[in-house]
């Protein structure tokens, strides 16, 4: 992931603002808000600046995809080659859903919070879509998610652990 973000950092720091950059990789699936925050750490963006521009940035994506990925893969699938990877995105996705089924709000919650490879909102949203929660709940759920990694990232990506420790 640290690659990555340094990648975006400096291929597109030279074009737009370290904020816009930061806002960018929040978005972006597989680094999201614990990418922008780190990002937000290695460009010296304040911590209070760097929070409202990760979350936003990771929360935008997720209404589409709890209300659209179910029509974009039946979609996708007709085309020749398409199927395979959408039949991989969605095994992928239902593997990881026992952590989520079982405890569904919560359970999205922690998903979406707890700041592991390949969890996050992007692939919580995916889950519940394919489970076919409520969206409403879906969303809290992932509000709330997206707090609970906003201040774990906060910790180690600002080294605010540190401060505690001494």
């Amino acid at each position: 992931m640290e690659a990555l973000v340094s990648w975006f950092t400096l291929t597109l720091g030279q074009h737009i603002s370290k904020e816009a950059v930061v806002f960018i990789i929040s978005m972006v699936p597989l680094l999201e808000l614990r990418g922008g925050l780190l990002a937000s750490s290695l460009l010296k963006i304040p911590l209070l600046t760097a929070i409202p521009i990760c979350i936003i940035g990771n929360i935008i994506p997720i209404p589409f995809i709890l209300l659209f990925i179910r029509r974009i893969f039946l979609w996708m699938k007709k085309f020749k080659g398409m199927g395979r990877l959408v039949e991989k995105l969605e095994a992928r996705a239902m593997k990881k859903s026992g952590q989520v089924s079982s405890a569904e709000f919560w359970g999205l919650a922690l998903f979406v919070g707890i700041p592991l490879p390949g969890t996050g909102a992007w692939t919580g949203s995916l889950i519940a879509a394919l489970l076919e929660m409520d969206i409403k709940k879906a969303v809290i759920a992932e509000l709330v998610g997206v707090a609970i990694a906003t201040v774990i990232m906060s910790a180690v990506s600002y080294g605010l652990l540190g401060l505690f420790l001494h």
